[in-house]
C-alpha cells in the first residue's frame, strides 16, 4: 500500500471515529436536556450583549431545542465534519474552533437581547463553507471536486443565511459560514508544490541510464494535484 494512500486511510478512520464520537456526545447531552425540560438550552445557549454570556459560544453547538432540531443537524454535521476532517485532525480542530467562535460572536454582537440561540447548525454551515473552498485554496484536485459536488447538492443551505429565514438563527448560520470560508483560506496548505523535474537528456550509448517514461511523468503530475 502506497504511503500516501495509507495515511489517507488512517486519517479517514480517525475522522470517522471523531464524528461518531461528537454525535454521541451531542445526543447524550440532548437526552439530559430533554429530561431537564430543555433548561440547559436556555441556561447555556447563546444570548447577546452580555460579557458573561461569551463562554456559552462553546456550549451552544451541543444544545438543541427538540428532537426534530437535533435530527435535522445530525446528518449534515456528520457528513460535512467527516469531509472536513478526513485529511488530518490538526487543521480540522483549528477550523472547528474558528467556526464556533465566528458563529458565537456573530450571534453575540447582532442577535436581539431577548433571543437564546442553540444548536449545531452554525458549525454545519462552517464545515460546509470549509469543504467547498478548501480544495481550491490547497490546489488539491480531489478536495476541489468534493467541494464542487457539495456546493451543487447543498446550495439550498445558503437560504439559511438570509434574514428572511424563519424559525432559525440565520446569524449563527452566517457567522459559521464566514468562519468556515475564512478557515479554508487561513489554514490552506502553504507548502510549495514540487516543481516538475526537467526532462533528462538522452542517454549516451552504453552509460546504462534511461530517460523518464511518459507514464512516470503523468503519475507525478497526478500526485502533485493530490490524487
Amino acid at each position: 500500500m502506497a504511503p500516501r494512500f495509507a495515511r489517507l486511510l488512517r486519517d479517514s478512520r480517525v475522522a470517522l471515529l471523531t464524528m461518531l464520537g461528537a454525535l454521541a456526545v451531542i445526543w447524550a447531552v440532548q437526552v439530559a436536556n430533554w429530561l431537564d425540560d430543555y433548561r440547559l438550552s436556555y441556561e447555556y445557549g447563546m444570548s447577546s450583549g452580555r460579557v458573561d454570556e461569551l463562554p456559552d459560544m462553546l456550549t451552544m453547538p451541543l444544545l438543541h431545542f427538540g428532537w426534530d432540531h437535533i435530527q435535522a443537524n445530525s446528518w449534515p454535521l456528520f457528513a460535512f465534519g467527516f469531509l472536513a476532517a478526513y485529511r488530518g485532525m490538526k487543521r480540522f480542530l483549528l477550523a472547528t474552533v474558528l467556526i464556533v467562535v465566528a458563529s458565537g460572536l456573530t450571534v453575540w454582537f447582532f442577535e436581539r437581547p431577548d433571543a437564546v440561540t442553540a444548536g449545531a447548525s452554525g458549525v454545519v454551515y462552517g464545515y460546509f463553507g470549509y469543504v467547498v473552498l478548501r480544495g481550491i485554496f490547497d490546489r488539491n484536485l480531489l478536495d476541489a471536486a468534493i467541494g464542487v459536488v457539495v456546493a451543487v447538492l447543498y446550495s439550498y443551505l445558503l437560504l439559511g443565511v438570509l434574514p428572511t429565514a424563519q424559525g432559525v438563527s440565520w446569524l449563527g448560520h452566517l457567522g459559521g459560514l464566514i468562519g468556515g470560508l475564512a478557515g479554508a483560506w487561513l489554514l490552506r496548505d502553504r507548502a510549495p508544490k514540487a516543481a516538475a523535474a526537467a526532462p533528462a537528456a538522452p542517454a549516451a550509448p552504453g552509460n546504462g541510464s534511461t530517460a523518464p517514461s511518459p507514464g512516470a511523468a503523468l503519475l507525478k503530475e497526478l500526485d502533485d494535484l493530490g490524487i
